[in-house]
């Protein structure tokens, strides 16, 4: 079966899954009104499944890595934009340890798929074209 686009990507789908758990918390009080925190973790959090996403379409394994390591930078934003929402009590125990557990998971999944992806021979779609001309 293979992965035929982006929505086939497991780790692209819980990207999305963060950005709707931030979405949610970013719009209940007293967060709601804290614009530049609110307004920087969705950022973030958008990053992670767009980064994602440019990369897996670039036709490259070398250019979807640099995209990869960007998508687990943001991660890491987000990780600590939580511990700061947490620390503010903006979000309690459960909403912090649920979203905290989903970032930490998708940090981990692209740490995997950027290992794979280096050890692979394969160079992508861009480069099976040029090979044939």
């Amino acid at each position: 079966m293979g992965i035929k686009s982006l929505e086939d990507l497991n780790i692209w789908k819980k990207g999305m899954d963060l950005v709707d758990a931030i979405y949610d918390l970013t719009n209940k009080e007293p967060l709601r009104k804290d614009f530049a925190l609110k307004e920087q973790i969705r950022r973030a959090v958008i990053s992670v499944p767009s980064n994602i996403a440019e990369g897996f379409e670039r036709g490259s394994n070398t250019e979807f890595i640099q995209f990869l390591f960007i998508a687990k930078g943001s991660c890491g934003e987000v990780k600590t934009q939580l511990h700061i929402m947490f620390n503010r009590n903006y979000i309690n125990k459960t909403e912090f340890d649920a979203t905290i557990k989903l970032a930490s998971e998708i940090s981990a999944m692209i740490k995997r798929l950027i290992n794979y992806l280096s050890k692979s021979s394969i160079k992508g779609e861009k480069y099976r074209y040029k090979s044939n001309q």
